[in-house]
Order: structure tokens, then C-alpha cells, then sequence
């Protein structure tokens, strides 16, 4: 059984890619109608981590009828998307809070230009059916793993949970493994309590890992999505990529509202079985947003702690990492290109 999760969790990092069309209803979109601008010559390089906005966006059929080019990148993880959008081989990349704070403290040039929001349930420390770890205070003195590196969501909720529990750190053992291998150990009982996330989180819980806690009232439960400087100030790139975030939102209402259409593409894409997929998809509806105040002041308040704890060298200004002019959820009117439907 371990095996087979291995295999399943390595097919979502490394699977064929799949193009999905005519999934269900397509999502109406249309393209943005200001001046007259020429895209045709333009090509966005969407990058994306284990297809999860790729997925979405090309089961809801988002960008059909679009008057620019888009590419996609794929990576296993935010550390190598954000040395892309550094080396300029993409333009947008999305991420969790503490990789993007992460990114932006090693001195990427980017910002944040919208905001995928989402419950907190999809990140948990997880411990066996069998364990006798009943709470959080429970962890004192036990080894716990943290996918995947230092300054992960998964970390994050570990350091916040033993400080709401009264447990100091030091009297935690604290390990970082990769979620990939660390499935695998954990499946075969090496690992007495394992912070985690997402897919990962869900094949464990699926074989009947129990939730010691989840980040619920205490992970942000953000993605943010940022585009590089050189991409912002390119004013036809900058129109193209205004367009996009307007359709990848479109893409998470048509999610929303198909929500076992879309577990199944999930899963058929992702190779995953139907059940891992729709666990995913019950921790809650997910949506893109332009960005709000309280999301700068949540993200900082993440900065500040983990400057606090010596995992970030220096404080990042928040405020001037974002750009909210891209974005915004105005009523998309219809461009002389593409005809009403």
C-alpha cells in the first residue's frame, strides 16, 4: 500500500502532462476591452507546482478565445519556480505564504498581484490510527517531521500549535524531509508525527492517518500569485496577464460549482486515485481574488514570525511587494475579436 502511494504521489509531481478540453460546461470568458492592443505577439510563461492551477484552469476551459499566447512550466516545489522567475523563464509564479516571503527575502524581483484563497484544512501534523499522541502537548519530546524544508506552511503551523499548546521548541525534535519520501516513511510507521500539506497530507489521511491538528484558526490558508518586474512593466505582457487572472478566477467558479466534474479531471490528470482527489476537494471551495489589506497584514504577521524564530535573515516590507492595478474582478467586456455567446 505504501508503494502505491509512493508511485501515486510521484505520478502528480512527474505525470504526462494532459490537455482537458470540453470538460463539462466551459466557463464564459471574453477578453478585456480598453484600448485597442495588439497581444497576438505576446506568450505569458505560466509557471504552476504539481499542475494545480493548470489543472483547473484547462478542465473550466478558461482560455479559450484568448488573443495572446500562454506556455506553462511545471515544478515539484515553490524553491524551484521561484529561481525560474528569477532567471526570467517565467512570468507568473504561485505559491504559499512563507515561499513567496521566503523567495522575496533572497531578493527575487516579484509581486503579488492576486490571491488564491482557500481553507487552512489542506495543512495538518498527522500522526498513525494507532499513536498515542493525543495532543499537541503530547509532541514534547517526540520526533516530528516537517515537509518539505525550513520556512514551509508545514513549519509554520508547527511552531504555532506547540506555542498555543505551551511546548518550547527545543523539547521537540524537529527533522525536515521531502513529502514525497516522507509519505513512504510514514506509511511504514517510521514517523511518529509528520507536518504536511496538500496532496501528500491526503493520500495519509485516506489510508487512516489521524489529524493531531490542522491549520484551521492558524495557517493563512493563501496562495499567492506573483508575476516578475519584467513582466509588470511590459505594458502589452501586463494587459495579457490582467486578462489571464481574470480567467483563471472564472476557472475556480466553474470548480466550485462542478465540484465532482472536477475531482475527476483532478485525479485523471494528476494519476491519483478518485478518493484521494475528492478529500482534496472537501477541505473547501477555493477562489481567486484581487488582493485585500487583511491579506497583506497576514502575510507580514508570517514574515514577522519567522524573523522572530532566525528562519528569515531580515524583515520583507509586504505592502511594497504587491500590485493591485492588475487585477480586479470588474465585469469582463466582450473584445471585438471574440463574438458574445
Amino acid at each position: 500500500m505504501a508503494i502505491r502511494a509512493r508511485r501515486s504521489a510521484m505520478a502528480l509531481l512527474s505525470g504526462v502532462a494532459l490537455l482537458l478540453g470540453g470538460c463539462g460546461d466551459a466557463v464564459e470568458t471574453r477578453s478585456i476591452s480598453a484600448a485597442p492592443t495588439d497581444l497576438s505577439g505576446v506568450t505569458l510563461m505560466l509557471g504552476d507546482q504539481a499542475k494545480g492551477l493548470r489543472t483547473v484552469v484547462e478542465a473550466a476551459n478558461a482560455l479559450e478565445g484568448i488573443d495572446y499566447k500562454v506556455q506553462w512550466a511545471n515544478f515539484q516545489g515553490a524553491a524551484p519556480l521561484f529561481e525560474a522567475l528569477r532567471a526570467g523563464a517565467v512570468d507568473l509564479a504561485p505559491a504559499g505564504d512563507t515561499p513567496v516571503l521566503a523567495a522575496a527575502t533572497g531578493g527575487t524581483p516579484l509581486r503579488i498581484v492576486a490571491v488564491r484563497r482557500s481553507q487552512s484544512r489542506g495543512i495538518a501534523i498527522l500522526v498513525p490510527a494507532d499513536s498515542d499522541i493525543r495532543t499537541v502537548a503530547d509532541l514534547k519530546g517526540r520526533n516530528v517531521v516537517v515537509s518539505s524544508a525550513r520556512g514551509s506552511i508545514a513549519q509554520y503551523l508547527l511552531i504555532r500549535a506547540l506555542a498555543n499548546a505551551g511546548v518550547d521548541e527545543k523539547d521537540v525534535k524537529v527533522g525536515f524531509v521531502l513529502p514525497t519520501d516522507a509519505l513512504s516513511a510514514f506509511n511504514a510507521g517510521q514517523i511518529e508525527a509528520w507536518a504536511t500539506f496538500g496532496i501528500y497530507q491526503a493520500f495519509a489521511e485516506q489510508q487512516g492517518a489521524r489529524v493531531l491538528i490542522s491549520g484551521e484558526g492558524i495557517n493563512t490558508g493563501l496562495t499567492f500569485i506573483t508575476a516578475s518586474d519584467e513582466v509588470l512593466a511590459d505594458p502589452r505582457k501586463r494587459k495579457a496577464l490582467s486578462d489571464v487572472l481574470q480567467r483563471f478566477a472564472k476557472a475556480f467558479d466553474w470548480a466550485r460549482e462542478h465540484p465532482d466534474e472536477y475531482a475527476q479531471v483532478f485525479a485523471k490528470v494528476n494519476d491519483i486515485p478518485l478518493e484521494v482527489s475528492r478529500r482534496l476537494r472537501s477541505w473547501g471551495d477555493e477562489a481567486l481574488l484581487p488582493l485585500e489589506p487583511q491579506d497583506v497584514q497576514a502575510l507580514q504577521q508570517v514574515d514577522d514570525l519567522f524573523v522572530e524564530k532566525n528562519i528569515f535573515p531580515h524583515r520583507v516590507d509586504v505592502q511594497a511587494l504587491t500590485d493591485d492595478q492588475v487585477f480586479s474582478l470588474k465585469p469582463l467586456t466582450v473584445s471585438q475579436s471574440e463574438p458574445a455567446r
